[in-house]
């Protein structure tokens, strides 16, 4: 191996900490969502006897997406950084999820597209509970789009179940 070669692979596995910056933004995104679930938090107790049920519920289910992609966030930059940057030292930390460490890309792809389609659901929810408000035609698409992504999460689990079958000829 040439010394320009080792330099240059040298400097390649170096610059993977350039993704460094990525996964902290993705948690200065979660902070965002703590604070926009606390706002809304708010306004649900501060609606809960003046508000409508309906409401109350588009509210709850607000929350729910609110913490669903907050966790797909910091899935997402916990096994994005252990799998491209660098292992995290805290294995002997008695809060360490079991998942950490174990999540590879494939598995991330299925954990980003399941989360998307939850909260596609979510989303889909709320706008059948506001469901007067909304053309026949926007709920068509709401629910179009929904299945788009079961669709595609259905066919990104298809894709891995035969990449990960052995090869039988």
């Amino acid at each position: 191996m040439s010394k320009f070669e080792r330099i240059l692979e040298n400097w390649l596995f170096r610059s993977r900490w350039l993704l460094a910056p990525f996964f902290v933004g993705l948690m200065l995104a979660v902070f965002a969502l703590l604070l926009k679930f606390c706002k809304e938090l708010y306004f649900l107790l501060a609606g809960i006897l003046s508000g409508t049920p309906e409401e109350s519920i588009v509210s709850i289910l607000t929350l729910v997406d609110t913490a669903l992609l907050a966790s797909l966030l910091l899935i997402i930059a916990f096994s994005g950084y252990e799998n491209f940057v660098s292992k995290m030292s805290v294995d002997d930390h008695e809060d360490r999820p079991a998942w950490m460490g174990k999540v590879g890309f494939s598995d991330l792809k299925l954990k980003l597209i399941g989360a998307i389609v939850a909260i596609s659901a979510v989303e889909l929810l709320k706008a059948f509970v506001a469901a007067g408000e909304l053309s026949h035609a926007e709920l068509g698409w709401k629910v179009g789009i929904h299945l788009a992504f079961v669709i595609s999460g259905v066919l990104f689990a298809v894709t891995d179940a035969i990449a990960d079958r052995p090869n039988k000829h």
